[in-house]
């Protein structure tokens, strides 16, 4: 008898545990539910962020997703509106901020609303203030990203590219006349060899061309330094400071692939260096490597073959990858960029490109240590116009906590931005028949 109340009182607590343990079940999963998106349930997508980049070029708006995003979309006229559907998602979060999202200054988007079409439907209405000829894709997840949306507006009626080079150039013409300094004391506190346009003598009426192309740039934030420094910030910096120095010259005028914090597809800079008929291609980066000991600046050049070391096709992966973090619509693209035979123009360009990268490589080594000491080559996607010749200059290493401070000294920016144009100057006096002069009017 005394066995079986043993037992009964053993029965009794494993009984008194299970259903203490279903009842932690129960609560356990009611706290799940809870803690869950609404639509979590069914494996719907969450709007995670938004995102707006406005430009002179274009505005891009991201959808960033947790999931892939279904949608579809049309414009309308009177007045000019991009109306743009997407299922199953819920009208909360980020959805729910869309016009705080949009600047004043926007040139494409003056209003940017969100509402419920029908049950699963979220509708956005782009209202626009001129006509646009719109993109819309979906990006993969890569890197930091998650599922994007992306809907890039382009005006149906893009800005002429000469008109804008002439404007910048008088722009920057004006502004070094309302600058009263000393020259001679700036001189020697900058560089024993400050750029003069005597250097460089062409024929009257002559204009040299530079297109300046600071990497990355709006999604692709380029490399990261560990102060959070982004390498799209820098380039861009120093790029404008260059444009203006160029600009300065009686003889020579500049323009950039990007002037703001937006993306430009590789593709895309090659491009506009050939719709103004650019003599170089200078593009800036501030690139960071597998160790924060590397340190030390570069030039690179575009190679036929292999590259010239490891680093140097590793490098070139790197950025040739920038379209896949920028985001760029299936089926873009440039010939130029896919061909994989050179002919016999790609090839002089290719030796014009390693004697300017010569000369620009001597002037960077006056005023930050060199990482290589001759012209590296490897096959960069931005620099393949056929005929432009063309460098990449790698400013710094910004994983090199020293050398990211340097990149954010504004004397260093200048001391840059004069070194290049200085090699550049250099370049032309060396090889006045390898550059296509234009016979202009600067106007």
């Amino acid at each position: 008898m005394f066995k079986r109340f043993r037992n009964s009182n053993l029965t009794d607590t494993l009984s008194q545990v299970a259903n203490r343990r279903r009842f932690l079940q129960i609560a356990g999963a009611a706290m799940l539910i809870s803690l869950r998106p609404a639509n979590a349930d069914n494996d719907l997508p969450v709007v995670l962020s938004v995102r707006v980049w406005p430009a002179g070029d274009y505005t891009r708006v991201t959808l960033e997703s947790s999931a892939q995003l279904e949608y579809r979309s049309f414009t309308v006229k009177d007045p000019e509106r991009l109306v743009l559907d997407i299922d199953g998602v819920d009208l909360a979060g980020p959805l729910s901020q869309l016009a705080g999202k949009v600047s004043d200054g926007d040139p494409y988007i003056k209003l940017l609303r969100a509402g419920k079409n029908k049950p699963g439907t979220v509708r956005l209405v782009f209202e626009l203030k001129v006509a646009i000829k719109p993109q819309v894709f979906r990006l993969k997840p890569i890197g930091e990203y998650a599922n994007r949306l992306v809907v890039d507006l382009y005006p149906e009626n893009p800005a002429d590219p000469l008109l804008a080079l002439l404007k910048d150039k008088q722009k920057d013409e004006a502004a070094a006349e309302t600058v009263v300094e000393d020259k001679s004391i700036s001189k020697q506190k900058d560089t024993a060899r400050q750029p003069d346009s005597s250097d460089v003598n062409l024929p009257k009426g002559a204009v040299f061309t530079v297109m300046i192309d600071p990497g990355h740039g709006g999604e692709d934030p380029g490399a990261i330094g560990s102060k959070g420094t982004h390498e799209k910030a820098i380039t861009l910096a120093i790029g404008k400071r260059l444009r203006q120095l160029i600009n300065e010259q009686p003889n020579m005028r500049a323009s950039m692939t990007r002037d703001a914090d937006f993306f430009v597809p590789l593709a895309d800079r090659v491009k506009k260096a050939r719709k103004i008929n650019a003599d170089l291609f200078i593009s800036i980066h501030a690139d960071a490597f597998l160790t924060p000991s590397a340190r030390g600046s570069s030039v690179f050049a575009l190679s036929e073959g292999g590259a010239s070391s490891t680093a140097a096709k590793w490098l070139a992966k790197k950025e040739n990858d920038a379209d896949k973090v920028g985001g760029v619509s299936v089926g873009g693209g440039d010939p130029y960029l896919k061909r994989t035979l050179f002919d016999l123009t790609q090839t002089a360009t290719i030796s014009d490109s390693l004697k300017l990268g010569k000369t620009v490589l001597s002037e960077i080594g006056g005023i930050n240590r060199l990482h290589k000491g001759d012209v590296e080559q490897a096959s960069f996607a931005v620099l393949k116009a056929p005929d432009i010749p063309s460098i990449l200059v790698e400013t710094a290493f910004i994983s090199n906590p020293e050398e990211e401070s340097k990149l954010l000294d504004d004397a260093y920016q200048d001391k840059m931005a004069k070194a290049i144009l200085t090699g550049i100057k250099r370049y032309i006096a060396k090889n006045p028949a390898a550059a296509k002069m234009k016979i202009a009017s600067i106007g």
